[in-house]
């Protein structure tokens, strides 16, 4: 019986990648080399996907992780129904929305400037993250071409993940036009720094200057008892805050975290900050910067012809409600509440990216998803009529990262 030869895939992952260093300055086996490269980084990737959570691993210089348990799998992301309580409502206009899906694997994102220290975009426990990996804190702004963009009601919202021993993203707020650079901050410029954590996630601290730059210390205070459990520690969170004419609120995921009632300066532009190493990073993720005070509730009738919504926000291509949502929802059920007599055509509105006939089904699945909500909520289903218009009619520029953001929206048109 002729004796079988041994195949590549055959091999144990240490001798792949064991021969992988052995032939790096082989020019006569250069082919060889390749494939084993290969199979070694392929087997070191499955190494990393097969790891739990809470060990971070590098591939090709830079660091991967999971939020997943031992099982592999996600953890469950929280539900409307844990948001029920939730009050934060984005501003009416969007001035910045990034989420890095255009950005290339390892390099720096193509809509930031890039301030003190570095990072790069990567993959990160299952989307795509700025990643801070240099052992410093680093900073980076909005390549936003206004020194001033900020209006006097203004809202910021991101995500971050906990890594247990690492340090939550810092917000930094510029309050003029002391830039360096192509827009870019100086640690001189920010009047007011928010930092989120220490490493143990107990300590919320906020930060201002006086006219000389000598530091200020106005907030220095416990976070909440559940930022500082276990379970808070390696997962994603959701982070929010809103300027309304010198008042200041912190969200962290659903809960308030924090109230100011007088920030003391004027913010008008954004820049965050992070720190980490290659087994904690600094992660942000999902960016958005809007202008205005959100939805007006009175106690009356409700007068306006519409109303235009960026805050109920839905997984990529798919008409599946984010919890964070539920600020707006319990806006829009109370202008429902306060004035009986009102009726609501939904309105779903997409970008253009993708097939127009896809946009179409798509936005009228989601404006769906929202009268199911509402009704869910207690809303008469007689109220509500839905819509989906798809791309056909944009209120902004598709050209641009804001211009797409904004037409992505739903909206609620009064019927008479």
């Amino acid at each position: 019986m002729p004796m079988m030869k041994p195949s590549i895939k055959s091999l144990p992952r240490n001798v792949l990648m064991m021969l992988a260093v052995m032939l790096a300055g082989s020019t006569a086996h250069a082919q060889f080399l390749d494939l084993l490269k290969g199979q070694a980084t392929k087997a070191l990737q499955k190494q990393v996907e097969d790891k739990p959570a809470d060990s971070p691993t590098k591939v090709d210089g830079r660091s991967a992780s999971g939020n997943s348990g031992s099982n592999g799998t996600q953890p469950s992301t929280p539900s409307l129904q844990a948001y029920q309580g939730y009050d934060f409502v984005p501003g009416d206009t969007i001035v910045f929305e990034d989420n890095f899906d255009k950005d290339e694997d390892g390099e720096f994102p193509s809509h930031w400037n890039q301030g003190d220290g570095q990072g790069a975009v990567n993959l990160f426990a299952g989307q795509k993250a700025f990643t801070v990996t240099a052992g410093s804190l680093t900073q980076v702004s909005p390549a936003i071409k206004a020194k001033k963009y900020l209006a006097d009601s203004w809202t910021l919202e991101f995500d971050t993940y906990a890594i247990d021993g690492a340090e939550m993203p810092r917000i930094f707020l510029n309050p003029d036009n002391k830039v360096r650079g192509p827009d870019r901050f100086a640690w001189s410029d920010w009047v007011a720094m928010i930092n989120l954590s220490k490493g143990n996630f107990s300590d919320l601290q906020l930060q201002t200057h006086t006219k000389d730059h000598a530091d200020e210390v106005n907030l220095q205070t416990a976070n909440p008892e559940f930022m500082q459990k276990a379970s808070f520690k390696n997962q994603w969170h959701h982070i929010a805050v809103a300027y309304r004419e010198g008042r200041l609120k912190i969200y962290v995921d659903q809960f308030r975290v924090y109230s100011l009632q007088d920030l003391g300066v004027r913010p008008q532009a954004i820049a965050l900050g992070a720190a980490g190493d290659r087994t904690k990073p600094g992660v942000i993720a999902n960016v958005r910067i809007a202008n205005g005070a959100g939805i007006k509730i009175g106690d009356t009738k409700f007068t306006d012809a519409k109303i235009v919504t960026h805050g109920i926000n839905f997984d990529t291509d798919k008409a599946t409600l984010k919890p964070e949502s539920m600020g707006t929802f319990n806006a829009i059920a109370k202008v429902l509440k306060n004035d009986p007599d009102v009726r609501f055509e939904i309105q779903g509105h997409t970008d253009n990216s993708g097939a127009a006939a896809r946009n179409l089904q798509l936005s009228q699945q989601r404006a769906d998803a929202v009268k199911q909500q509402l009704v869910a909520m207690g809303v008469d289903d007689a109220r509500l009529t839905t819509k989906g218009l798809g791309d056909t009619k944009p209120m902004a520029d598709n050209a641009s990262l804001e211009g797409r953001a904004n037409n992505r929206r739903v909206e609620f048109l009064k019927i008479k």
